[in-house]
Parts: C-alpha cells; sequence; structure tokens
C-alpha cells in the first residue's frame, strides 16, 4: 500500500470519530445522552437505520453470498416493506406516546419490571455478540491487508468505535453512520464499475453467463421446503425477523425515536421501505459479477490466501487422508498435505487456462450470432468451471482434515 491509502484509511476513521465527538460533547442530561435532541432530519434518520443494518458485513459478506448463491438471497429482505410500514402505523405512535428511552420500557409499563429486565438482557446479550460480528468483519480487512494479528486489530477498532459513542450518545451514532454509509456506498458502486472494466466482455454478456450458471434467480415461488430462498420463506418467516429487529431491537428504535416529530420518524422508516431491497439487490449483483470476473481471472484457490500460505508454510510433513478428485482414482490415499496443495494449485492454474480460451470461443461465437457455437462452448465454459469448483472443495477437505485445521469459511474473503 502506498503513503496516500495510509492517509485515506487512517484519516478517514479518525476524522469520522473526532467529528462524533466534537459535534455532540457537552451532553448536560440524559435525555439528550440516550435519545438526541430529537432535531434528526427523516433523510439522516433514514441513513442510520440503513447503516445500522448495513455494516460491514453487508460490505464483506454479502457479496460473497452473491457469488455463491446469485440473487437468490435478496428473497429474504421482501419482508421489509411490510414490516416498515406496521412499524410505522403501530409501534412508532406507541413509543413516542409513552415517550420511552429504550424500546424495553414499553415492557416494564405494561407488564412488570422483571419482564423489562429480561428482555433487556436478552437484547444486550444478542447485541453484544452481533456488535462483536461487526468489528470482526473490518477486522479482517485491516488484518489482510495490513498482515496484524487479529485480535488486536479487533481490540484496536472496538476501543475507538467505543469512545466516541460513550462520550457522544446517541447522536453521536448517527452524526458518524452517515459518513459510514456514505463510504460504504462509494466502496460499493467503484467496486462494481472497476469490476465491469475488468471483464473483458460487455456488461450484457456477462449477465448471460451468470444467467446460464443460474445467479440471476432472484424469485422462486417454490414450495419445496428443502430450498434455503423462497419468496414464502422471505415473504412469511421474514415478515417476524423484521417487525423483531426493526421494531423491538433497541439499536434500530433508537435512531427513529431521535426523530423532531412523528413525521420526520416515519419518513426515515419510509426510506428505508423503499430502498432496502435495492440496495440489497445491488450488493448481490455485485458478488454476482465477481463470480464473473473470476470466470475469466484466475482467482485464489482459497480465498484466504493469508491463512493458506501460512499453512503451506507448516505443512510440509503433514499427512492427510484425501478423497482424491479423479472419480477413477484410488479413495482415500494418504499424501503429504503440502505437495497435494501445490499439485492441486497447479490443477487449478491449467484448469483456468482452459476456461479463459473457451469463454473467449463463447465471447466470439456471441458476436457472430453462432448459436450451435454458443452452446458448445458453454458446455466446455461449465465443465471447466466445475473442475475449478471440485478442486476448491478439494483444497477445503485437504484443511479441514489436516491436525492443525483451518477454517475452510472463505466467502467472507472472496470480495477483500
Amino acid at each position: 500500500m502506498s503513503l496516500l491509502d495510509y492517509v485515506v484509511l487512517f484519516g478517514s476513521i479518525l476524522a469520522i470519530a473526532l467529528y462524533g465527538i466534537l459535534r455532540t460533547r457537552g451532553k448536560k442530561n440524559l435525555h439528550d445522552y440516550l435519545r438526541g435532541q430529537k432535531k434528526q432530519h427523516w433523510f439522516f434518520i433514514g441513513l442510520s437505520v440503513m447503516a445500522t443494518q448495513a455494516s460491514a458485513i453487508t460490505f464483506l459478506s454479502t457479496p460473497g453470498q452473491g457469488y455463491a448463491g446469485g440473487l437468490a438471497f435478496v428473497q429474504n429482505y421482501f419482508a421489509v416493506p411490510l414490516a416498515l410500514v406496521i412499524i410505522a402505523a403501530f409501534f412508532l405512535p406507541l413509543y413516542r406516546k409513552l415517550n420511552v428511552y429504550t424500546a424495553y420500557e414499553f415492557l416494564g409499563k405494561r407488564f412488570d419490571q422483571k419482564t423489562r429486565l429480561l428482555a433487556a438482557a436478552i437484547f444486550l446479550l444478542a447485541r453484544g455478540l452481533a456488535a462483536g460480528i461487526t468489528i470482526y468483519a473490518p477486522a479482517i480487512v485491516l488484518s489482510t491487508v495490513f498482515n496484524w494479528s487479529l485480535p488486536l486489530t479487533i481490540i484496536g477498532a472496538g476501543i475507538t468505535v467505543t469512545a466516541y459513542t460513550v462520550i457522544g450518545g446517541s447522536d453521536a451514532v448517527t452524526q458518524t453512520q452517515k459518513y459510514q454509509i456514505a463510504i460504504i456506498f462509494v466502496g460499493m458502486v467503484s467496486a462494481f464499475i472497476i469490476l465491469l472494466q475488468k471483464i473483458p466482455c460487455s456488461f450484457t454478456d456477462s449477465l448471460a453467463l451468470a444467467g446460464h450458471f443460474g445467479k440471476l434467480n432472484a424469485v422462486d415461488f417454490s414450495l419445496d421446503p428443502k430450498k434455503d430462498y423462497t419468496v414464502w420463506t422471505g415473504m412469511f418467516g421474514g415478515i417476524f425477523l423484521m417487525l423483531s429487529y426493526f421494531g423491538t431491537d433497541q439499536s434500530q428504535v433508537q435512531r427513529y425515536i431521535s426523530g423532531d416529530n412523528l413525521r420526520e420518524s416515519r419518513l426515515g422508516l419510509m426510506f428505508n421501505a423503499l430502498l432496502k431491497i435495492p440496495m440489497q439487490f445491488f450488493i448481490l449483483l455485485l458478488g454476482v459479477m465477481l463470480f464473473v470476473f473470476f470466470l475469466f481471472h484466475s482467482g485464489p484457490i482459497f480465498f484466504n490466501r493469508l491463512k493458506l500460505s501460512e499453512h503451506l508454510a507448516s505443512a510440509e510433513n503433514v499427512t492427510v487422508e484425501l478423497v482424491v478428485r479423479d472419480p477413477g482414482g484410488p479413495g482415500e490415499v494418504t499424501y503429504n498435505e503440502g505437495k497435494i496443495l501445490t499439485s492441486l494449485t497447479a490443477d487449478f492454474a491449467e484448469d483456468q487456462t482452459a476456461l479463459s480460451r473457451h469463454l473467449q470461443r463463447w465471447i466470439t461465437a456471441r458476436a457472430q450470432a453462432d448459436a450451435s457455437a454458443q452452446v458448445d462452448a458453454l458446455a466446455d465454459v461449465e465443465q471447466y468451471q466445475q473442475r475449478q469448483q471440485d478442486i476448491r472443495d478439494s483444497v477445503k477437505r485437504v484443511l479441514a482434515k489436516a491436525p492443525h485445521t483451518v477454517s475452510t469459511k472463505d466467502s467472507d474473503y472472496i470480495f477483500i
């Protein structure tokens, strides 16, 4: 990384934290600290609600989800507009009427203190775990890019965000999140543009390739219970999930009860109702374009490249049991782990060369409107893409069976 990269990275982190502290310093009472000064415009309420959910996890994991499963995951968000309409119509007026600081105060007034404390304790436990994952996601990026210790990176990130939150309260979070979400959006759009420039075919051709591999199936009305994502799971399961998250999770409730009035808070929620699905669709489409990108360009055999290189450095004398990729092979055989990973890497590169050649055949046939040649070329493309996927699966089996096991989940590293 260049000096400019360091300046941009650390400059933006420190500037956002200092901005949140300076803009919200001097809180004199509990009301302003927990609920803000109730001067938030609906647009910034909407951004804050969106940023609370769309953290670095969205930035890293969702493109990986799009790479692996295509657009189908967007169905999980189909219930968001309906849930937010219900919250704006029924939950929000109740919160404002009772003038509560938290969503759980209502339970205390409706039932008793034990119920309120139980709900609050469950929230703190769940949100503490979720916050840990939220900090873990950007720490993955920083530790990977800078080769830092992951635990120390997590601690440093946690101290930074805790500092300005404790000092500035609710308003500090709202003030900083509008810049954080801006960075996320600019990063996503920039990555999308760069991907399109790096893929050696038109956007239309890229979509055709993605469609051939089933990556563009965004809506599925199937009643098959074995399918992870369908319209029905998104609507019927999603409505309860989204009502519980947006309607009762304090991390969300605190964002929209800070509005100047009921209208501002409702508009902030409707802002999310309109934009949440398009935003998730775009991020998943970015993952689909990553899939197309890695058809043309040789990607890593295991996307967590840092861990793989560390593993290879200590694996030369380790033996593992591996089911070989060749179905005509001898079954489970004892291999030297370092050597088999090196061999699989060579096979992967060889298959990428063949894959690139057949992709070029397909592009030429498509330009010439030769349907028969397109079908033949796509058949070969699919064959070699599957061979590469088989190699990646073999690498994961090696890593999983090694005595010093490495986590084989590498989808969070695809976008990195």
